[in-house]
């Protein structure tokens, strides 16, 4: 039962680096650290991180925010776990070493066996099976490629020819980044639904591994972590009391990080959304207990899933670059810090015609194209730096647009209110300019970490830190709302929007950029 000395801890894994923080039983955060991890690109287009680093900052986070809060590792009733997903491991067994680095979800080094996949015919077996469109995104090509090509040495023991005999034996293990911090924190092999959906292995209907689609990759069903509930009354395990925080503390959450956002922004209901603004941004709509497939190029994915009770599936748009766009601009010299933008893209009337595709990376929901690159058009002598900032927080807003029309188309479900969380968000002047775009009201939470609110709150509700969802919509706070204008007048730049989008398709061809 939850007091006010107990508390409940969630590691938030993320894409640039690894968050801990505390919250008390009003969601308030008491305690929160972070450290960044180094991105690593081997070659253009690959993306690596190493996972022992990352198990090291998860364990210097969790003891630095618990240190300078003052707070015993005792006084965590739970820890829950959100993760960057996609992003695919392999380990040995015994060592509890990485056979590789990671391979991040942003990797496209697989792009090739995807294209492979789509050619074969194997696009509309993938897609009913996983909910998922085939892409390098997902984990199963990244699982595929390190089976084929981990370097041997880093085994310690493994020769050339036996990392597939040993994963045949379950000598070697698979896993997205929760089932890494899992095992590390309780020696246990298990992810949630949220994560598992995530793999273009798993079948979202049936709940479970699927052996086609393993085959397929040749990826062993021995290597696999065990698939529970996101919130799991029987925990996944505890961490050691003999090890780094010298306490028995119930690890007994986890979900994916737009999954967790979900939860975090107490989206438990058919017909609720959230838009989380990072790196990239994802937009999430609860359609209860029913998978609802896609005609428009977005995935159908687990929302979650409480311990006895039946899964909350999703549709979800998966936007692979608009905290990215800003950062983009940072390293060109157009700015100088994020916060500069509100500033430079309210000095200006419009953007005077420029639009910027930000699709660096192959463009995500709804067009699915691998090979579209980055593009500016409708530049003049007269465009100034404040256009293309501009241009570039338009792009957010019409990206998220492109989603959102799908979702309606979909799911039937008018988004009525869009609940929104991430880095982005503090700036007032993209949260209008969605509204506006988007004729859809625009929320705001006073407290905007929600992912990591979101694996709190799960492994809360497991060990019974929080006794109903109720508490949680009770402690969920509004910051401030951005109401539409309802402008019809964007709806001529939105489908100009478009014939910039379609600019940008195709850009890269084979044997290079």
């Amino acid at each position: 039962m939850a007091s006010d000395e107990t508390y409940v801890g969630s590691i938030d894994q993320g894409t640039t680096g690894t968050r801990f923080m505390v919250f008390d039983h009003a969601g308030t955060v008491v305690a929160n650290a972070y450290e960044k991890h180094e991105q690593i690109y081997p070659e253009p287009g690959w993306v690596e991180h190493d996972p022992l680093e990352i198990w090291e900052n998860t364990k210097s986070v969790i003891r630095s925010a618990l240190d300078d809060a003052g707070i015993d590792a005792e006084q965590l009733e739970a820890l829950g776990v959100t993760n960057q997903r996609e992003t695919t491991l392999l380990w040995d067994r015994d060592t509890g070493k990485p056979v590789h680095n990671a391979i991040v979800w942003q990797d496209r080094r697989t792009t090739d066996r995807v294209e492979r996949l789509e050619e074969d015919g194997k696009t509309d077996e993938i897609r009913s099976k996983t909910g998922l469109e085939p892409d390098a995104y997902f984990s199963a090509t990244k699982a595929e490629w390190l089976l084929d090509n981990a370097d041997p040495i880093k085994t310690q023991r493994a020769r050339p020819a036996d990392l597939r005999d040993r994963a045949d034996d379950g000598e070697i293990l698979f896993g997205t980044v929760d089932s890494w911090l899992v095992y590390n924190l309780t020696g246990e092999h298990i992810t949630d639904v949220t994560n598992a959906s995530r793999t273009m292995l798993f079948d979202i209907r049936e709940m479970e591994w699927d052996d086609d689609l393993c085959a397929e990759f040749d990826v062993p069903q021995a290597m696999l972590p065990e698939v529970r509930p996101s919130s799991d009354d029987e925990t996944y395990g505890s961490t050691d009391s003999d090890g780094f925080l010298g306490a028995e503390v119930p690890v007994a959450g986890a979900l994916g990080d737009q999954q967790a956002a979900l939860f975090g922004q107490t989206c438990f209901d058919a017909g609720d959304a959230k838009n989380t603004y990072g790196t990239g941004s994802f937009f999430l709509l609860n359609t209860g207990n029913e998978a609802v497939d896609s005609e428009h190029g977005l995935l159908t994915t687990v929302g979650f899933q409480r311990s006895g009770e039946p899964v909350q599936y999703a549709l979800e748009g998966a936007i692979f670059v608009t905290g990215a766009a800003i950062e983009w601009l940072s390293d060109m010299d157009l700015i100088e810090d994020a916060g500069e933008t509100e500033t430079l893209a309210r000095s200006v009337d419009s953007t005077d015609g420029v639009y910027v595709v930000p699709a660096f990376t192959g463009l995500g929901a709804p067009h699915w194209n691998q090979r579209a690159r980055g593009t500016i058009v409708g530049m003049t002598r007269g465009t100034r730096k404040e256009h293309v900032v501009r241009a570039t927080l338009e792009s957010i807003a019409y990206q998220t647009r492109d989603v959102a029309e799908a979702m309606e188309a979909d799911s039937g479900i008018e988004v009525e209110s869009l609940r929104v969380d991430g880095g982005a968000v503090k700036n007032n002047f993209l949260c209008q300019l969605q509204a506006d775009i988007l004729g859809t009201d625009i929320v705001r939470p006073v407290v905007d970490e929600t992912t990591a609110l979101g694996s709190a709150y799960a492994a809360g509700l497991a060990v019974g830190y929080w006794e109903t969802v109720d508490e949680l919509r009770d402690n969920w706070q509004v910051d401030r709302e951005f109401e539409t204008a309802g402008d019809g007048a964007l709806d001529a730049k939105y489908d100009r929007w478009q014939d910039a989008v379609e600019r940008s398709l195709d850009w890269a061809q084979e044997g290079g950029d």
